[in-house]
């Protein structure tokens, strides 16, 4: 197998900063944290309206991706110890899944912790922003150094993952256009493989469509088991740069990724951010605003927790999360389309299901 196949965080750089400082849109919101107001992703997917059946609590979401910012105080309590498998001298893994690999740099690895955030950041704290899943535990699987990184570790951290207690497996990231055929003529079937014995394990995997603006889903959620994320904007409509979540077993939603610059800070996704490096035009010290397919699938991760967490198998969340997605533009569910697969994911929908 090719160890040196690379794969990127489904972040670009012209993606991850936004380039306008405005107000965001949005309802007002329940809890007390105050950039809650500018998380429309939230009310996109009907996310508090879930919290009264289920807020996660026992639910655990791996993010395996560059590692997340154990100082972060809005995951603080959140964060389980995880794994790295970046820069390790011989022994695997060398770490905890911190963002700073074992040469105890940051080396722009701010995404994992960007991603963790959206999936499960405390809520009604006071600080920063509320998760989709606000009772489920993060387990961070660093598999990334400076936003890229191998199929073999890759496929590695989602083993241990599958292993050391997830429910759920969120990936940010992707491979280049075109790279699904490296998988499908078996030429690197690694990351494929090990999603397969995740989902064996039991645990669901939701990965990145993409930020390319082709057809269809990069891998790994092209080739595997996953479901494949695409992204939406405050609007609900279809983001430009995402790939269409267009795979063979049609296992694919839409979910809250940002206008990618378009409409300004507001547009994309505040999450949290490695302390004290939110951005100088969208950034508020230890958050920030990005956009991408990479902040569309933690939404859907976080909807996967709050179903687990209610004791249901992964073909039950699976199902829930497919099969009460809504078409924002036909207003129905249960239907299949190119554009948007089976639509937004609904929260509220999902655990009432």
């Amino acid at each position: 197998m090719n160890r040196k196949s690379l794969v990127s965080a489904a972040t670009s750089a012209v993606l991850a900063v936004a380039v306008l400082v405005a107000m965001a849109p949005g309802a007002q919101a329940a809890t007390n944290d105050p950039l809650r107001n500018r998380q429309w992703g939230l009310n996109q997917i009907n996310a508090e309206a879930a919290w009264s059946a289920s807020t996660g609590k026992g639910a655990v979401v791996a993010v395996v991706d560059t590692g997340v910012d154990f100082k972060q105080p809005d995951l603080a309590g959140q964060l389980l110890q995880g794994a790295t498998f970046t820069g390790c001298a011989a022994v695997r893994p060398c770490g905890n899944g911190d963002l700073r690999g074992p040469d105890g740099q940051n080396n722009g690895d701010g995404h994992g912790t960007h991603v963790a955030g959206i999936v499960a950041a405390k809520a009604n704290n006071g600080i920063g922003v509320a998760g989709v899943a606000p009772g489920a535990k993060i387990l961070p699987v660093k598999v990334l150094e400076a936003g890229s990184g191998s199929t073999q570790d890759i496929a590695d951290g989602i083993r241990w993952a599958a292993n050391h207690g997830a429910d759920v497996i969120n990936l940010s990231l992707g491979s280049g256009v075109g790279a699904q055929l490296l998988t499908i003529l078996g030429v690197d079937t690694l990351m494929r493989d090990a999603i397969a014995y995740a989902r064996e394990r039991g645990v669901l995997t939701v990965a990145a469509a993409g930020n390319s603006s082709t057809p269809l889903c990069t891998d790994p959620a092209f080739t595997s088991v996953a479901i494949c994320v695409g992204a939406t904007d405050s609007a609900r409509i279809h983001s430009y740069y995402s790939e269409l979540p267009i795979k063979l077993d049609l296992k694919s939603v839409s979910a809250p990724g940002g206008s990618g610059g378009l409409t300004g800070c507001a547009g994309d996704v505040w999450s949290t951010v490695p302390v004290g490096t939110g951005s100088a035009t969208c950034g508020q010290g230890n958050y920030d605003s990005y956009a991408g397919t990479s902040m569309a699938t933690p939404h859907v991760a976080g909807v996967a927790a709050l179903l687990f967490s209610q004791g249901r198998s992964l073909t039950e969340v699976e199902r829930a999360i497919l099969y009460t997605s809504r078409d924002p533009l036909l207003g129905l569910v249960g239907l299949w389309t190119p554009l948007y697969g089976y639509g937004i994911v609904d929260a509220a929908a999902a655990v009432a299901y």
